[in-house]
């Protein structure tokens, strides 16, 4: 919906009209135009040199609208590459000089069957593109400077997986650095200094192992450091909406923190959580001049709230929240929870309770996050949040591999799927039970996407541990999963290379990955179980459920398999995520009360 601020009190938002899909992204491209993302899924044959035939895959699609939700261009609607594009929607450059411009990238086939990244200049008021630059067919990204230049762009070759880093020296591209895209440093570049002169990359630090940021000189690819944290990597950066410029940073404590470079800036933030102490506090956005910021407030038991600032009267007004109505005596308490692996290695984790209980005896959800290199921490959790109000403690654990605490942290997961990433969340659990916080007959393990997977192979591996499992699209057969990503992309391509890190190769360790499989050990489950998928999951997809599914009740086994219509990977839809709740709710009260 769009928004008048000048409007008089009580006037209606305009209603972007329906579509297909699931909006998953928009952006500004000049006062009277808005871009909409939108994540569709569709049954189509070869996309660029990919092939799915047969299956659903995501495509992501960009459409203008003007500020009325009206005459709506689809982006890219004349270019002939366009429907076999699974993204069609990535916007490289939208400059201040041009403001009916935006520059995207899209695969353009070079020769018959071959496709490179080229880089469209695309009419926002039409939806026309036009090819300004053909890269390599090696190329993969195109960095852009505010003002509709190229500075520079990333090749990457396979076998071994290499990412060359090239500087645009005035039409000569100038080679600057090679980097492992095997491993978790990529050439990792994240946009502009402030001032344009250098590029701002990630990088690991020799020493602590944490990810920070550097800056390269366009000049000669003088490479200083920018920021490293002692404790924890990098996070992500901040970046002005106006110049796409980096101008800060962010890293994930127990709560999120942004920082910046420029003195003002920071001078704003910090005034900011001044005004909202115990919560993070975010400059969501703002106005050329930075007079009028958008303000996104969150915290442990602070959903997200935006506020509109007016630098010059100093006045807020709330504008959005995210879940009006809910009540502080309703949310549960999170605190952070770490404790010892078996061998030794420190694992944080975050233990919300119950409102209301002592933090004794009481049913116990462990909820492994998903994503595998994700990470949880103090901030408001709506899973989390609806088990603790129904009287349940949570447990997050943040497992070995997961983000954020540096690279020998996430390196101490490779190959460790069900092995010391499962013990990890055992000894969560076993944590718990000696703490007196966990009835140890009354522990149930839930999670999604590798979650899923985690609380299967919990069920498996330590069958006497759970009362019950609850998977929501987790993977359940390696072997099969691989085999699917290889398919679809390619076994030389950097997501395979990615998960066999963490896995294991499919070819070679076919025995390993068998026996680390839920679906391969149903047998060994004693707990009831509650499977549920998304039928347009593109990411997982339902056939890992079917099979889990399918074992389970070969081997006599008590199982509940709920399949959601249209749904993908992500519970997009509002009424997915309801029922999701309700039936999460209805089995954890039949197999361990609440």
């Amino acid at each position: 919906m769009i928004y008048d601020l000048e409007a008089p009190p009580g006037t209606n938002p305009i209603l972007i009209p329906g579509s297909q899909g699931f909006i998953i992204g928009v952006n500004w491209a000049n006062n009277n135009r808005l871009l909409v993302t939108v994540n569709l899924n569709k049954v189509k044959g070869s996309v660029g040199s990919y092939n799915y035939i047969d299956k659903k895959h995501a495509y992501y699609r960009t459409v203008s609208y003007d500020v009325r939700g009206q005459n709506a261009a689809l982006l890219f609607s004349n270019v002939e590459e366009f429907d076999r594009n699974a993204v069609a929607s990535s916007i490289a450059d939208i400059t201040l000089d041009d403001p009916d411009h935006v520059y995207m990238p899209l695969l353009a086939e070079y020769s018959p069957g071959v496709f490179h990244l080229a880089l469209y200049n695309v009419d926002v008021n039409t939806g026309t593109a036009t090819r300004f630059m053909l890269g390599s067919y090696t190329t993969k990204t195109f960095y852009m400077d505010g003002k509709g230049h190229v500075v520079a762009r990333i090749d990457q070759e396979k076998q071994p997986l290499v990412d060359h880093l090239f500087l645009n020296d005035s039409g000569n591209w100038r080679e600057t650095g090679q980097y492992d895209a095997e491993g978790l440093e990529s050439a990792g570049v994240a946009g502009l200094t402030a001032d344009g002169s250098a590029l701002v990359r990630e990088s690991v630090h020799k020493d602590t192992g944490r990810t920070g940021l550097v800056k390269m000189l366009l000049a000669d690819g003088t490479v200083t450091p920018l920021y490293f944290d002692q404790k924890y990597d990098v996070s992500g950066e901040q970046v002005d909406p106006w110049t796409n410029r980096i101008i800060g940073y962010s890293i994930d404590a127990d709560m999120s923190e942004d920082h910046y470079f420029d003195p003002k800036m920071q001078a704003l933030q910090e005034g900011l959580e001044a005004a909202f102490p115990g919560n993070s506090v975010h400059a969501y956005t703002w106005d050329v001049d930075k007079q009028e910021v958008i303000v996104q407030v969150d915290g442990p038991n602070q959903p997200s709230d935006y506020f509109l600032l007016n630098r010059a009267t100093h006045q807020a007004i709330e504008i959005g929240t995210t879940y009006p109505g809910l009540n502080d005596d309703a949310l549960g308490k999170i605190s952070p929870y770490p404790y010892k692996a078996r061998d030794g290695l420190d694992i944080p984790a975050y233990l919300t309770l119950p409102p209301g209980k002592p933090a004794k005896n009481l049913p116990t959800v462990i909820m492994p996050h998903g994503g595998q290199m994700a990470r949880d921490g103090m901030q408001f959790d709506w899973m989390a949040q609806f088990l603790a109000n129904r009287g349940y403690a949570v447990l997050q654990p943040n497992f070995r591999g997961s983000s954020g605490y540096g690279k020998k942290f996430v390196e101490a997961g490779f190959g460790q799927w069900g092995l010391k990433m499962q013990d990890d969340v055992t000894d969560g659990v076993q944590k718990l039970i000696a703490d007196g916080i966990a009835d140890p007959k009354r522990i149930c393990i839930v999670g999604a996407s590798y979650g899923g997977y985690a609380a299967l192979a919990g069920a498996a591996f330590t069958p006497d541990l759970y009362a019950c499992a609850a998977s929501w699209a987790g993977v359940t057969d390696l072997q099969h999963f691989l085999q699917t990503r290889s398919n679809d992309y390619g076994d030389d391509s950097a997501m395979i290379e990615r998960w066999s890190r963490f896995i294991g190769d499919r070819k070679t360790d076919a025995d390993k990955l068998d026996a680390a499989s839920p679906a391969k050990n149903a047998d060994r489950i004693k707990c009831p179980v509650l499977l549920l998928h998304g039928v347009s999951d593109t990411t997982v997809r339902i056939d890992q459920s079917e099979e889990m599914n399918d074992a389970l009740q070969h081997a006599g086994k008590k199982v509940t398999f709920i399949k959601f219509e249209n749904e993908t990977h992500y519970m997009h839809a509002g009424d997915t995520r309801v029922r999701y709740l309700k039936e999460l709710e209805q089995f954890l009260t039949a197999n361990i009360g609440n």
